[in-house]
């Protein structure tokens, strides 16, 4: 199915949200929660699947909401389409710092693998599937990138990267190793693999994992420093509640008078 054809703007540095002007009749997908604000005109609707308006029936409306589960989404999709007679914007946002990354799939060949939490919003047309690992350790040691989804389409798609965003143009044989939750998204055309770190004092004692993420050229590669896992396991780690450490600001006595109730 032929995607809207929309028009957006990126807003902010580290707590970034996408404008997205919609033409009358046209309609932009978005997680849910991702919404930060609409105009008069935009009316939003709950659909069941990926909302991309493709006629499969009840068992592909079934199959899709299934696979979405799978990577860890709803399985229901907001759509917001513009019902007036004059241009109108929705914004989206994401609930932790980033950056966010506008895609073309058309200029990518069509397809993108992209890490669950990672896609955002799109426009209407959007197919969001199931991407497989293909290797069986791959799958069984790949951690956060044992289940990608799979985006299919011919227009924009809005994915959001943790912390500071880079990306990559992997030349053929070009390799490029990473925790495996820094990956946000990679062409098809990349080769994703897993390797174990080599040592095992640097497994057990690194912290950073029993495996790389592996991924080989030719093809383009997003990369994020700070993935939700990492910035939540911080967190859980500093909360007194859950077991961690609090450590008072600005006096040495802080910590005799914290609460511990």
């Amino acid at each position: 199915m032929t995607m809207d054809v929309i028009d957006y703007q990126v807003f902010g540095d580290d707590m970034q949200y996408v404008e997205v002007e919609l033409d009358p009749g046209e309609a932009a997908v978005g997680e849910a929660g991702a919404l930060y604000y609409m105009q008069d005109g935009i009316v939003m609707d709950t659909v069941f699947g990926d909302g991309s308006g493709r006629d499969d029936g009840v068992l592909g409306s079934l199959l899709g909401a299934g696979k979405r589960l799978l990577t860890g989404e709803s399985v229901f999709t907001t759509v917001f389409a513009n019902q007036s007679h004059a241009r109108r914007k929705v914004a989206f946002a994401a609930a932790t710092p980033g950056k966010i990354v506008p895609v073309h799939l058309l200029e990518l060949g069509g397809v993108l693998y992209a890490q669950k939490d990672s896609f955002l919003a799109g426009a209407k047309g959007v197919s969001l599937g199931l991407a497989w690992q293909k290797r069986i350790g791959t799958g069984l040691f790949g951690g956060e990138g044992f289940i990608m989804q799979k985006l299919e389409g011919d227009g924009y798609v809005f994915l959001h990267a943790g912390g500071a965003l880079t990306e990559l143009q992997l030349q053929p044989g070009e390799t490029v190793r990473a925790d495996t939750g820094c990956v946000v998204a990679y062409q098809p055309s990349v080769d994703f693999d897993i390797e174990y770190v080599g040592k095992l004092k640097s497994a057990l004692f690194g912290g950073e994992g029993l495996f790389f993420a592996k991924l080989t050229g030719p093809g383009r590669v997003w990369l994020q420093s700070l993935p939700l896992s990492r910035l939540a396991d911080r967190i859980v780690a500093a909360a007194p509640r859950a077991g961690g450490e609090s450590k008072e600001q600005g006096s040495l006595l802080g910590g005799l008078f914290s609460d511990k109730n």
